[in-house]
């Protein structure tokens, strides 16, 4: 690349969804120039088809899964949704699939948007292909970040072109309730699009390879959100997959199973799993392959690329999933090279402010189904691969007080993990209504390695959910 026409700043970055947006913020607010790139929205697949759309659709499913339950409020809450209501929620919430105020705050904070598709062309440098057809060439003083997330991955099916199934994006965007879903996956999204569509009055049909919901996570939560589906109407099948399928001249999907049966459909939604938005984006100009994972250290630099320029931040560097820790990467980073630019020395040790080391300890998630599930750092199997030597205790969380208060009839469970040497939580799951808002104590409780003994001193109030942490204690100081 010539040094003719080269717009020059300190940091590029690529991608402005959350991740992107959050590593920008930090670069600008460390004075370092910044231009952010995008080809598709600013405020990228969170904002418009993943996590605000998906929980306006399940918010109503869920509030009148708890009402339906409470005296006085029961008959008030049976009848069904207002589906066309629930929708236009849906659609607000998504800001109409219109970016501006997302626009507005990049102003708002002085970082620089370029419109279009970019692409690393060699060492600090990027190519920016616009949407009128030209080409803007760019190059980086201190950094260039990829922010370019993930998308979702289809099977190799023959013929799935043309049989327009959905993802994620039509999932969480569709402006009607098909009569009949078949949802191929048994992960997050795969049985929150089941809560949320078999509450719109859809017939859902959920088909897992596995034995069971939710595997990454404690095999109680999976079966407690089985139960509930099931009850609710959906058709959950295990050990089962699509050996084929396709659409007739009417729309309608015939679905082929690998026991041999079919299932007639109006759409089928393909939840199995991530790939990294990496194809064309110039990871070949500087020793990468295209359309790989593009692995980094803990600083969120990019180790197969020398001179410490290259930075991969959130889904596309596969080390969580989850917007909320990308956006924790992205700060990290942020901090990382606002550091080099100033000729500063890192701190990346456990726990530093230049090392992500959440990502291997503690990563928060949340599941919006009916009932919630919730989980941060290790689970029984993953202490088992792993050869951690951990203290298991279970509380039935419907035995509280709170609880029987928020849903008399209310069941759920939770968990915690205790490293036996140390003496602190390294893995919590709690699975029941209206345990999300338990995620962050327990987060807290990870990060912070409290010692267990200094947890009986943290009083939770009464009546409140919250209470199961002094009876998890409990259980451990009886058994």
């Amino acid at each position: 690349m010539t040094t003719e026409n080269i717009r020059t700043y300190d940091v590029i970055v690529i991608g402005a969804g959350p991740v992107g947006e959050n590593v920008a913020d930090r670069t600008t607010a460390a004075g370092l120039s910044t231009l952010i790139v995008e080809s598709e929205l600013v405020g990228g697949e969170c904002s418009y088809w993943a996590c605000e759309p998906s929980k306006a659709l399940l918010r109503p499913a869920l509030l009148r899964a708890d009402a339906v339950h409470v005296p006085g409020l029961d008959p008030a809450v049976k009848s069904p949704l207002d589906v066309d209501a629930v929708l236009a929620h849906r659609n607000r919430m998504s800001a109409d699939w219109k970016d501006d105020g997302q626009v507005e705050w990049l102003e708002s904070v002085g970082i620089e948007l370029l419109r279009g598709h970019g692409r690393l062309a060699g060492e600090r440098e990027v190519t920016v292909e616009t949407p009128d057809g030209g080409t803007v060439r760019l190059r980086a003083r201190h950094a260039v970040a990829v922010c370019t997330g993930s998308g979702a991955a289809l099977p190799p099916l023959p013929g799935i072109e043309e049989l327009r199934p959905w993802t994620s994006r039509e999932a969480t965007s569709a402006q009607q309730a098909p009569q009949r879903l078949v949802i191929v996956g048994a992960g997050v999204v795969g049985v929150e699009m089941a809560t949320a569509w078999q509450a719109l009055g859809t017939r859902v049909t959920l088909l897992a390879r596995e034995e069971g919901l939710l595997p990454r996570m404690e095999l109680f939560a999976g079966e407690l959100v089985t139960e509930r589906l099931r009850e609710a109407g959906a058709d959950v099948r295990f050990g089962i997959s699509v050996v084929g399928a396709e659409r007739s001249g009417d729309g309608e999907v015939r679905v082929m199973l690998s026991d041999g049966g079919e299932i007639t459909a109006d759409e089928i939604l393909f939840a199995t799993g991530r790939v990294p938005r990496s194809t064309d984006i110039g990871l070949d100009t500087v020793g990468l392959k295209p359309g790989d994972w593009i692995a980094t250290d803990d600083s969120l630099t990019v180790t197969a690329v020398p001179g410490n320029w290259l930075y991969a931040v959130g889904d596309v560097n596969r080390r969580a999933l989850f917007t909320h820790q990308g956006k924790y990467q992205a700060r990290v980073a942020g901090a990382v090279i606002a550091a080099r630019a100033k000729g500063e020395g890192l701190d990346t040790g456990r726990w530093a402010p230049h090392s992500s080391t959440a990502d291997i300890e503690a990563v928060p998630g949340v599941v919006f189904t009916d009932p919630e599930v919730v989980g941060v750092g290790l689970t029984v199997r993953e202490a088992e691969r792993t050869g951690r030597d951990v203290e298991v205790v279970d509380y039935e969380i419907g035995h509280l007080a709170g609880a029987l208060q928020y849903r008399p009839d209310y069941k759920g469970r939770a968990r915690i993990l205790i490293d036996r040497d140390r003496q602190v939580v390294v893995g919590a799951t709690f699975v029941g209504p209206g345990v999300g808002e338990l995620l962050y104590s327990a987060t807290v409780a990870i990060t912070g390695e409290v010692p267990v003994e200094r947890l009986w001193h943290a009083v939770p109030a009464f009546p409140t959910i919250s209470e199961v942490w002094l009876r998890l204690l409990e259980t451990r100081r009886d058994s």
